[in-house]
């Protein structure tokens, strides 16, 4: 999980989180909503995609997670926990739409763009990357274009949740950090060493970011129980987001500009779908449980389990929701693909 980089990863990285926050100061510029994320996501994609080497070196990569989900837990107070015993029906929903997308969207990809019936299963997966691609070059499947649309939802995705929570009335201001007193430098530095530790026995068991959800736990732990109060530095809280959005566009570094043009339109057309059947699982969990609209939308979002997490934050929904959410909907993905592709290779 953390290891000695090397000094070219490390001028990756410094070169990579260079044209991150251009990206962040651009979108800040012109208005963009949830400019620390959006930002360095377009730009970063457009750099990757023009021919420059990005990257985020891996133990830079866990270690701002770690550092995001303190700064994420540090929004729970003693009341954020009321809702818990309503999650259970939400989660059943969650289920039946990751079904149902995998479902549609992989038809979609094999009658409308010519994908293979596994390889199109595959890139209809709403997350779980790395375990799509695991996957896919077990089967020898069309691993490139599998890739090429996942990143093309991810991106997408980042792009359009914040113009759908518009849509659905959420005020979109310039604050995007939590207020409040600001947390001393020893609680910090005790959350720290708390969710690396977390951290790790998360790693153990195969949780997907296993820093960012460990990080999460313990601030949450230490804020709910008011043991540590007050909220991350804004400039570090600030560095960790524009981190999470540089590490988007990241994903299409070596991608050539072929590769995406032959699967921008079935990227787009996938998520666009994925996107409706989010929205719609996500009515009768409005309803039922009496929860925000845009909150939901963010927990089901097919998005990455980083950037949806830190989305929900900025959007103020509960992070312990959204966080649990997204870490159900990869474990579920666990189940599902290979089901899916099994299904296949027996017919």
């Amino acid at each position: 999980m953390l290891s000695r980089p090397t000094p070219d990863s490390l001028r990756i990285t410094a070169q990579t989180l260079i044209v991150g926050g251009i990206g962040a100061a651009l979108a800040e510029m012109i208005g963009a909503p949830i400019a620390v994320l959006t930002g360095p996501a377009l730009v970063v994609s457009l750099a990757a995609l023009a021919g420059l080497r990005t990257g985020i070196d891996d133990t830079v990569r866990n270690l701002v997670f770690l550092l995001v989900g303190v700064s994420i837990g540090s929004g729970v107070d003693s009341s954020a926990t009321d809702a818990m015993l309503r999650w259970p029906l939400a989660f059943a929903v969650l289920g039946v739409m990751l079904w149902t997308t995998i479902l549609f969207c992989g038809r979609l990809l094999h009658h409308g763009f010519g994908l293979d019936r596994r390889s199109a299963y595959l890139a209809s997966a709403p997350g779980h990357l790395s375990f799509v691609v695991g996957l896919s070059a077990g089967l020898h499947l069309d691993t490139t274009r599998i890739v090429v649309i996942q990143s093309v939802r991810l991106l997408a995705l980042t792009l359009t949740v914040p113009a759908i929570a518009l849509a659905f009335g959420f005020e979109l201001t310039g604050q995007v950090l939590p207020n409040g007193l600001p947390l001393a430098w020893l609680d910090l530095a005790a959350l720290l060493m708390g969710g690396l530790t977390l951290g790790y026995a998360l790693d153990k068991i195969g949780l997907p970011a296993p820093l960012l959800i460990g990080g999460m736990i313990t601030s949450s732990l230490g804020h709910a129980t008011e043991v540590t109060p007050g909220v991350m530095a804004p400039w570090l809280s600030y560095a960790g987001l524009m981190t999470v959005g540089t590490l988007i566009g990241a994903r299409f570094d070596g991608i050539t500009r072929a590769a995406l043009a032959t699967s921008l339109l079935a990227g787009l057309t996938v998520t666009s779908l994925t996107i409706f059947i989010a929205m719609v699982a996500a009515l009768p969990v409005v309803y039922a449980l009496d929860f925000d609209p845009t909150h939901v939308l963010i927990a089901f979002a097919p998005g990455g389990l980083e950037t949806m997490i830190a989305m929900g934050v900025v959007l103020g929904a509960n992070p312990g929701f959204v966080a649990a959410a997204h870490v159900a909907r990869l474990l579920l993905l666990t189940i599902l693909l290979p089901a899916f592709v099994g299904r296949i290779k027996r017919a």
